[in-house]
């Protein structure tokens, strides 16, 4: 018989991840696939990114984020979706439950399978990131988790150390390389094509999210609004990740685009479309996680600002930098100057090399079912 495998889903940063996954597990002939589709994805706030899904007959979408930008909005949201995981899980009853990351989402659907006693697995174990509620959020899931896929090996140092028993604990490497391997890239002329802009002058690509530990989420990002005002490339953002906060940094980008003839603001780009603009761009600023791990593969200079990515592991093409616009404009002098760009192509990625999805769907239809699974050690 086929075993039920269920997938949470909750946004546009971790579907950019989950995308060959759910590929590999539609057409795996021992699995059943359940992908469960829960908040930003059904706001059309955030583009409606639950549209991409390409598993579109095995989706349940499940109404629970609030429209607010405050740490309470983020608290009241958790508890809906908790409520309405509880009757969904209850009915569907899947052998195993997948998550991802460290979204605070997560901890929902992770509290209902530990009361319904259904094993989860946890993708992204492990990592550091102390500058925000994730890190806390991610060692939680690892806890509650029963089987663990790590994207660096120092990471899966971390989860053993935790007290995670071996077997349990396997290195995948990050899915976001999949579509590296697996996927075709734009190319400059189709991006251009695709966002209706041009590539010709040089562009610096922006992706900035609220530092979620700070009581004010997004002051770091004054000092990064300060530093861009006094270039003259092309700058491009990408809505921030839906955490308190975020409402107010779109206005500041918003803000930033109408005083600049350069300067656009996307609400959402598809993870193909949105790598195939990195790997044209000349440079990646901002406090994503995207700057630790895509961009090392495609050979692009990152800056790292502020708080939000502290501890993680990167490549030398990463300069982590405080949130201060003196040393932004300075690393911004270091980073575009083409002796860096050449300096770092071709480095090796700590984050493993493309093979994240067979091997995370290879362990989950085969690992054994029952006690052994459910009982930790």
């Amino acid at each position: 018989m086929k075993r039920t495998i269920a997938v949470i889903t909750s946004s546009r940063s971790d579907y950019a991840h989950l995308r060959w996954l759910l590929h590999d597990l539609q057409r795996h002939p021992a699995i059943k696939l359940k992908v469960i589709s829960l908040g930003p994805h059904l706001s059309p706030e955030f583009g409606h990114t639950g549209r991409e899904i390409a598993a579109k007959d095995k989706i349940t979408t499940l109404e629970c984020l609030l429209s607010s930008d405050s740490d309470v909005g983020m608290a009241k949201t958790l508890g809906l979706a908790t409520l309405g995981l509880a009757d969904l899980l209850g009915r569907m009853r899947p052998d195993i439950l997948v998550l991802i990351a460290d979204r605070y989402e997560m901890l929902a659907p992770a509290s209902v399978a530990l009361t319904l006693r259904i094993p989860m697995a946890h993708i992204e174990g492990g990592e550091i990131t102390s500058g925000a509620i994730d890190d806390a959020v991610r060692n939680a899931l690892t806890k509650m988790s029963h089987l663990h896929f790590a994207c660096t090996r120092a990471a899966q140092k971390r989860i053993l150390a935790l007290g995670e028993e071996p077997w349990r604990v396997s290195f995948s490497g990050s899915l976001s390389l999949d579509h590296l391997r697996r996927a075709k890239l734009l190319s400059r002329t189709q991006v251009e094509k695709k966002l209706r802009l041009s590539l010709k002058q040089k562009t610096i690509l922006a992706l900035y999210h609220p530092v979620t530990l700070k009581q004010d989420t997004v002051a770091e990002a004054e000092e990064m609004f300060a530093a861009l005002a006094r270039r003259k490339e092309q700058i491009l953002f990408v809505y921030p990740n839906a955490d308190a906060g975020s409402r107010k940094l779109v206005g500041k980008m918003e803000k930033f685009v109408a005083t600049r003839g350069n300067a656009r603001l996307f609400v959402n780009l598809d993870h193909p479309t949105y790598l195939s603009l990195l790997r044209q761009v000349d440079l990646l600023l901002g406090n994503s996680s995207s700057g630790m791990i895509e961009s090392t593969s495609l050979g692009v200079p990152t800056l790292n600002i502020g708080l939000r990515q502290q501890g993680r592991e990167h490549a030398a093409n990463v300069l982590n930098i405080a949130a201060e616009r003196t040393e932004i404009l300075r690393a911004l002098e270091q980073a575009l100057h083409p002796k860096f760009r050449r300096t770092i192509q071709g480095l090796k990625n700590p984050y493993g090399d493309g093979q994240a999805a067979r091997i995370i769907a290879r362990t989950l239809a085969t690992t054994p079912l029952g006690e052994k699974l459910l009982f930790k050690h």
